[in-house]
C-alpha cells in the first residue's frame, strides 16, 4: 500500500488463537434421577403440586414443605465431610427436622414408571406464604433416594435434592425447579446445570408461546440422549454450528454454558460467539470416537 506502511504476513495455519482455552476434564456418569412437573401453571400453596419422577431404578420420593434454607445447605455439607445422605432418615437427621410439615410416599417408585405424585401441605399447618424475599424457607424440597441397597454400591450418583419454588400470595413467580443437587457415594455433591444450545426456533404454533425454548431444550435432550417419542425437529435447525453453519454443535463454553461451537470452530475463539463472555474452560459433549460410531450407525 505505499513505502513505510508494516504489513504483516501470515498463512492460515497461524490464524489459530495463540492463548489456549483449558479443555475441562469430564468424568461420564449415570444419572439414575429425574424429576418433572407436568403442569406448572396449575400448582400453588394451597392447591399444591404434581411431580413426576423418571428415574432408572426403584426409587423413593420424599418432599419437605418449607425446608430451612440454612439447614439444607448444611445438610450438604454434612454429605461431604460428616456423612453420606443415601436415605430420606438420614437427610432429615442433617437437617434436625427444621422443615414444616414431611411427606413421603409408602410405595416405592418402580423404575421407568412416570406415575404422577401429588404433594399437598395439609391445611391445619395454616400456612398462606413463606414470607418476602429473601426467604429463609423454601417453599418445598424433594428428595429422590434409591430404593435398593444394592443399587447404591452400583450408581455414583445415591440421590438427588430439588428445590423447587410454589407460587403463593406474597410471591406468585411461576412454579419451577430452582436447582437440582447430586449426590455421589464418594462424598461429592454437584449443581444440575442447564446447557443453551444454539437452536433455531421452528415456525411459531398457536400451541407453543416461546418455540426457541421449547427447541433448544428438545436438542438438549436429544445430545444426552433422553429425548421421548416427540415429533422429530429438522436436522438442520438443531445441530448447525453457529460460525460455520455446517459442523455439529459439539463444544460447551464455561461459564456461560452456551453450547454453540462444532470441533473445528471451537479452537479459534477466546471469547463466545453468543454472549462475548470470555471462555475459561470447555468441554466436548461427545468424542471423536462416539460421533463416528453415530455416523456409521
Amino acid at each position: 500500500f505505499g513505502l513505510g506502511v508494516p504489513v504483516i504476513l501470515r498463512n492460515s495455519e497461524e490464524t489459530e488463537s495463540s492463548t489456549r482455552v483449558l479443555k475441562k476434564r469430564m468424568r461420564q456418569v449415570k444419572n439414575p434421577f429425574g424429576l418433572e412437573i407436568p403442569r406448572p401453571a396449575a400448582a400453588s400453596l394451597t392447591k399444591g403440586v404434581t411431580l413426576t419422577p423418571d428415574c432408572l431404578e426403584d426409587c423413593v420420593l420424599t418432599c419437605y414443605w418449607g425446608c430451612s434454607v440454612q439447614k439444607l445447605h448444611e445438610a450438604l455439607q454434612k454429605h461431604v465431610y460428616c456423612f453420606r445422605i443415601k436415605t430420606p432418615q438420614a437427610l432429615e437427621d442433617a437437617l434436625y427436622n427444621e422443615y414444616l410439615y414431611r411427606q413421603q410416599y409408602l410405595q416405592s417408585i418402580k423404575k421407568n414408571d412416570k406415575e404422577e405424585k401429588y404433594c399437598q401441605l395439609p391445611e391445619d399447618a395454616q400456612v398462606v406464604d413463606f414470607g418476602p424475599v429473601p426467604r429463609s424457607r423454601y417453599p418445598l424440597v424433594a428428595l429422590l433416594t434409591l430404593a435398593d441397597e444394592e443399587d447404591r454400591e452400583i450408581y455414583d450418583i445415591i440421590a438427588m435434592v430439588a428445590v423447587i419454588h410454589i407460587p403463593d400470595e406474597s410471591y406468585r413467580l411461576s412454579c419451577r425447579i430452582l436447582y437440582q443437587y447430586l449426590l455421589l457415594a464418594q462424598g461429592q455433591y454437584h449443581d444440575l446445570k442447564q446447557l443453551f444450545m444454539s437452536a433455531n426456533s421452528p415456525a411459531p404454533s398457536s400451541s407453543n408461546t416461546f418455540p426457541g425454548k421449547s427447541s433448544a431444550d428438545r436438542t438438549l435432550l436429544e445430545k444426552g440422549g433422553l429425548a421421548g417419542n416427540e415429533p422429530e425437529l429438522q436436522e438442520e435447525n438443531s445441530k448447525d454450528c453457529v460460525v460455520c453453519q455446517n459442523g455439529p454443535v459439539n463444544w460447551v463454553l464455561l461459564p456461560c454454558r452456551h453450547t454453540c461451537l462444532c470441533d473445528g470452530c471451537v479452537r479459534y475463539f477466546q471469547q463466545c460467539p453468543m454472549c462475548r463472555q470470555f471462555v475459561q474452560e470447555s468441554f466436548p459433549l461427545c468424542s471423536k470416537k462416539e460421533q463416528d460410531e453415530d455416523e456409521s450407525t
